[in-house]
């Protein structure tokens, strides 16, 4: 096996014990680099802020070389540069390739390592044994809500923490934003600068778009299962068959039909 198969087999395949636990690893790091910025909004003492900004540079430096090693699995290089997947990986090492750290467009620009999570979530899923079809459609409705949360959140954080000072913590950022997402809107906490008010706008589109798009996906897999049966298989443990399968659809071994 060529060093590329072999780096794209490490990186892409989740069913391999090797690149289960790599992809386990980066997706961790996507957490733990997102929960670190959260931290940083809130009052630390000068030497845990430090190291948490040491850490932060090194979980930044790991991405950077990710990013280098799937350009080299790549078999259509030029076509990776412009992917959706490989824009976003970019977007999230920028600080890293800049020398940049501390000016705020690009702290903002780090709030977009969360969309990184949506490669684990299409194809083969992570999430065991679960059928893959319910799995998806599930876990992406709720990574979309939180996404748009989230990311939002990060951004409306960014641009009103300096003028307003009702937005003190990211806490306080998230809070609008699920008040505001779900219609609520206690008027407590408003945005005061245009960007603010721009980023608000998008969120509430965002929302409109994707959410009931996905919802209408979960009732379209809804009515599909209807039409299944709950056949074990014992081999792979897939539970949802359709009602005259004879053999698993994800596996191809005999079904055990009970009477």
């Amino acid at each position: 096996m060529i060093l590329a198969d072999k780096i794209a087999l490490y990186l892409e395949d989740v069913e391999h014990p090797i690149g289960r636990i790599v992809n386990l690893l980066i997706t961790g790091l996507v957490l733990v680099s997102t929960g670190i910025f959260i931290a940083e909004t809130y009052p630390l003492a000068p030497d845990l802020r430090s190291l948490i900004h040491k850490i932060d540079l090194i979980i930044l430096s790991i991405f950077a070389v990710e990013y280098i090693l799937r350009l080299i699995a790549a078999p259509a290089k030029l076509k990776y540069l412009f992917s959706f997947y490989s824009l976003i990986d970019l977007v999230a090492i920028l600080p890293v390739l800049t020398g940049i750290t501390d000016v705020s467009f690009v702290r903002i620009l780090r709030w977009f390592r969360i969309l990184r999570l949506l490669r684990f979530i299409e194809g083969k899923a992570l999430l065991g044994n679960l059928d893959r079809e319910d799995s998806s459609v599930v876990t992406r409705i709720l990574f979309t809500i939180f996404s748009i949360i989230f990311i939002y959140s990060g951004l409306i954080y960014q641009v009103e923490h300096p003028v307003n000072p009702k937005f003190v913590t990211f806490f306080d950022a998230v809070y609008f934003a699920v008040v505001t997402m779900t219609t609520v809107g206690f008027g407590d906490m408003t945005p005061t600068s245009d960007a603010g008010k721009l980023m608000t706008v998008l969120m509430i589109l965002t929302g409109i778009a994707l959410i009931p798009w996905q919802l209408g996906d979960l009732i379209k897999q809804v009515a599909k299962s209807a039409d299944k049966v709950n056949t074990v298989c014992t081999k792979c443990q897939l539970s949802s068959h359709d009602l005259d399968a004879s053999f698993c659809k994800r596996c191809g071994a005999k079904l055990v039909i009970s009477k």
